[in-house]
């Protein structure tokens, strides 16, 4: 049982001192109350925990550094909404392992464990909700960028397997074809973002495009470093099913989503495509009398 109480005053006051060094890093002077809130709250049930655990045992207690350092790193690339969120998550585990353990509460502290369990379910959640993050705003066209590329790009590898089989001839067409659909979406953003005051259109335009041909290059490099076209195909086609991976995980957390159902919907759409061009390619090869070995 005090093993337990340790692990749980451990955890509390790791997300302590997390969220008080998020709010420090924020700018933002509404989302840094909010961050200060989140940590005074957490404090309080490191307290409560500790208060269960003989003196010497809780003095013992340090925050993860490296868990508090780790996350303040990952926020400067993902964001204070990603990382809260993400913390989050580990709240609602948190939930079920208190209840599991509400007989070995004594009587006395019931009232105030009963509002630890409250504030770990909605009063969080109601926390986090306020944070505002301009980076949030425009993941929907960096994610465009990326998801369309994944899907376009692999596609045209595939077309080429059965119209040639040097890798250079294919991961040049992925580069072309790439950059000329990449400046296309990120017209398409900026015209889109322009009927929202929110967001500055020419920002949105230039994230699709980014995100897009930085995919297209991922997409391409197996195939200037691997001369053999099949492994250089699958290797691709698995760097496009990680980056998938990436952004769907992201925005699962950010925007409370369904992982496994979106990965699975966007990686099948990319196999299917890359299946249907693949035949097209094949049949287009067959009509020309295209030897793939050949050329």
């Amino acid at each position: 049982m005090e093993r337990i109480f340790t692990s749980n005053a451990t955890n509390e006051l790791t997300e302590h001192v997390t969220y008080h060094r998020l709010a420090q890093m924020e700018k933002n002077p509404e989302n840094r109350e909010a961050l200060e809130r989140l940590s005074a709250q957490e404090k309080t049930h490191y307290e409560f925990w500790i208060s269960l655990l003989p003196e010497t045992e809780g003095k013992k207690i340090r925050a993860r550094w490296y868990t508090v350092w780790g996350l303040s790193f990952l926020r400067i690339t993902l964001g204070v909404t990603f990382m809260t969120k993400f913390l989050e998550t580990h709240e609602n585990d948190a939930v079920e392992k208190y209840q599991s353990i509400a007989k070995m509460i004594p009587e006395s502290h019931r009232v105030r464990f009963a509002r630890i369990i409250e504030d770990e379910k909605s009063h969080e959640k109601a926390l986090i909700g306020q944070l505002k993050e301009k980076r949030v705003a425009y993941m929907g066209f960096i994610v465009l960028g990326l998801a369309d590329a994944i899907v376009e790009i692999t596609g045209v590898h595939a077309g080429f397997l059965g119209v040639t089989g040097s890798t250079l001839i294919a991961g040049v067409a992925g580069i072309i074809v790439g950059f000329s659909a990449a400046i296309s979406m990120g017209s398409a953003s900026y015209l889109q973002a322009k009927q929202n005051t929110e967001q500055s259109a020419v920002l949105s335009g230039f994230l699709t495009w980014v995100s897009y041909f930085c995919s297209v290059i991922l997409l391409a490099l197996p195939y200037f470093l691997i001369h053999v076209m099949i492994p250089a195909f699958i290797i691709s086609t698995s760097v496009g099913i990680l980056l998938v991976a990436g952004f769907t995980f992201y925005g699962a957390v950010v925007f409370d989503r369904k992982f496994w159902r979106e990965f699975s919907e966007t990686v099948g759409l990319m196999l299917a495509t890359a299946l249907a061009t693949f035949l097209l390619g094949t049949i287009v090869g067959a009509l020309f009398h295209i030897n793939p070995a050949s050329f």
